[in-house]
């Protein structure tokens, strides 16, 4: 096997992790990341450190399946991190790693972004819809 130099080194890795790609280990990041329960924990998560049912409380409309499931999958990643205390009843509580701050700093503003401009893309549908649901007969 030949030796390879630092920059074939650096080109093979650009190759090897290339979201572009069908095949890229990437992608399997991507889909966890745009999830928007993933979305809503990291945010929430972001600005203090919750026990479950606080989590629960604050995103409305996750169910406890899914914020279950959810933070088991963030947890595995390594972007939370859960800590259980030996109390009665034992206490857990979620916090984010350093990973997971990480991507808070992303995230966070996706989270402003959409906030901020949900009344315009509103709009936007709705006029997309009434243009395109009309008759053809009144075009």
């Amino acid at each position: 096997m030949p030796t390879m130099t630092a920059a074939q080194r650096r080109a093979e890795e650009k190759v090897r992790f290339d979201a572009y790609l069908a095949n890229c280990k990437s992608r399997v990041v991507l889909q966890r990341i745009a999830d928007k329960w993933v979305m809503l924990i990291v945010c929430a998560l972001g600005e203090r450190d919750m026990r479950y049912a606080e989590l629960s409380r604050q995103i409305a409309g996750v169910s406890q399946k899914m914020l279950t499931q959810t933070l088991r999958n963030l947890e595995r990643d390594g972007i939370v991190n859960r800590s259980v205390e030996p109390t009665v009843p034992v206490s857990v509580t979620y916090s984010l790693t350093d990973l997971g701050r990480g991507l808070h700093s992303l995230i966070v503003d996706v989270k402003t972004w959409s906030e901020s401009c949900a009344r315009e893309i509103l709009a936007a549908r709705e006029r997309y819809d009434d243009e395109h649901s009309a008759p053809a007969d009144s075009k």
